[in-house]
């Protein structure tokens, strides 16, 4: 009887400590809309059967003020080590969400390589990064500061030069890095914006966004690197569409499931593919046109393109089987007309996305939508909301974080646990 009795107990505490399921929080990288309180790390309740689904269960300040928080990693690294850059401060945070309950920062860094201003950092193989550095670092000049759209107090440099890119562990340590300046080409604008790593075929594709708002440059340039040791092959400019602007500003490349061919996004919306890769003559061409002149952060997940149209208030699933010739198979609006999707990611069951307005728009909401990886279809989770309310979307205004801050806080990288 004794040890009956033993058993159900340990079965008992074994239940009480089943591990999360897949999914069960959301990581918010987010700032004070005035730019005058901390910036700081959310988690909130992603668990649908969690009865406080919705919910903010904590938050972390990082002690900068008014550093634009920006991009962190696309998907949670396995190590549960979490990247993610204030932009305009340039500086990155790497946080510790081993228990997402107690999120903690293990370090910080800025430029590296005589790089400044970090934007993308992808993992490789060997756990280093690759990472996307969008201007060169110059002490010997005292650059000029201008507001950034969407953060009232936030600031960054006015005069710019090519950044690069560099190879890294997650702790800013620099194995190698290599300057994104082409002399073959007249534009000295070339800023690194975000890159996709091939190791199969030893490339790298990098695109060329700035992220200063007052630069008038039209940022239609795709980079080629060999991978292996970050020599810059090749600059492509994408040819312009019918529209004129479809080529605009450069943003996510993604490698498609045929592991050879690329599709980039622009945020002139615009969808481009990229043949030749790996060869000497890389080309690209616009398979497909977005509603608008300013598209969100894209997500490829097996034969579907997901992507963020402000103009639409919402998203679009595309089927790409055939990449050259996309076609649409689902489509929804999010929220209310304020509401400029723009930042959008996956959860690691590949059948829910997260998306918000990172303050493109006056909208205040951050969304999780379903997802049918048999059809493509598109569905607004009505149950994903604040405790109190029967609104769908948690709120990023009039709330009272965990770690005291009470305003408008502006949501950028949001990612989904493990």
């Amino acid at each position: 009887m004794r040890r009956m009795l033993n058993v159900a107990v340990v079965a008992i505490l074994l239940g009480c400590h089943q591990p999360d399921p897949p999914g069960s929080y959301l990581y918010v990288w987010a700032g004070d809309s005035a730019g005058k309180a901390s910036d700081f790390l959310a988690v909130v309740d992603a668990n649908p059967a969690s009865s406080t689904y919705g919910a903010v269960i904590t938050s972390l300040a990082t002690g900068t003020m008014g550093g634009m928080p920006h991009h962190t990693e696309a998907e949670m690294p396995s190590d549960n080590h979490l990247l993610a850059n204030a932009f305009a401060a340039g500086k990155t945070w790497l946080f510790d969400l081993t228990n997402p309950r107690t999120p903690a920062i293990l370090t910080t860094f800025g430029d590296a390589a005589g790089f400044s201003h970090p934007h993308t950092f992808v993992r490789l193989a060997d756990d280093t990064l690759l990472a996307t550095f969008q201007y060169h670092a110059d002490s010997t000049t005292a650059p000029p500061t201008m507001p950034m759209a969407g953060h009232d107090g936030m600031t960054m440099p006015d005069d710019r030069t090519t950044g690069g890119l560099v190879e890294m562990d997650e702790r800013g340590t620099v194995m190698r890095s290599s300057s994104a300046v082409d002399t073959t080409v007249a534009d000295r604008k070339i800023y690194p914006y975000s890159v996709v790593a091939i190791p199969t075929i030893d490339r790298a594709v990098s695109t060329a966004t700035d992220m200063n708002p007052a630069d008038s440059a039209p940022g239609n340039w795709v980079q080629f690197w060999r991978l292996s040791d970050l020599k810059l092959l090749k600059t492509v400019a994408l040819p312009a569409g019918p529209l004129g602007t479809e080529q605009k500003w450069t943003g996510e490349p993604r490698l498609l499931p045929d592991g050879r061919n690329v599709y980039i996004h622009t945020f002139g919306c615009g969808l481009y593919l990229v043949h030749g890769v790996d060869s000497t003559t890389p080309s690209a061409q616009l398979v497909y046109t977005f509603p608008g002149e300013s598209c969100g952060v894209p997500v490829l997940t097996a034969h579907y393109w997901i992507q963020p149209v402000p103009k639409l208030h919402g998203l679009v699933a595309l089927d790409i089987a055939d990449p050259l010739h996309p076609r649409q198979v689902s489509a929804i609006t999010v929220g209310a007309n304020d509401e400029e999707p723009h930042w959008l990611a996956i959860d690691p069951t590949g059948t829910r996305l997260v998306v918000n307005s990172a303050g493109a728009g006056t909208g205040d909401r951050l969304y999780v939508i379903g997802f049918d990886p048999e059809s493509g279809t598109l569905t607004l989770d009505q149950r994903f909301h604040d405790p109190g309310s029967t609104k769908p979307g948690v709120a990023m205004r009039g709330k009272t974080w965990p770690h005291g801050f009470k305003g408008t806080a502006i949501p950028h990288g949001t990612v989904f646990s493990q």
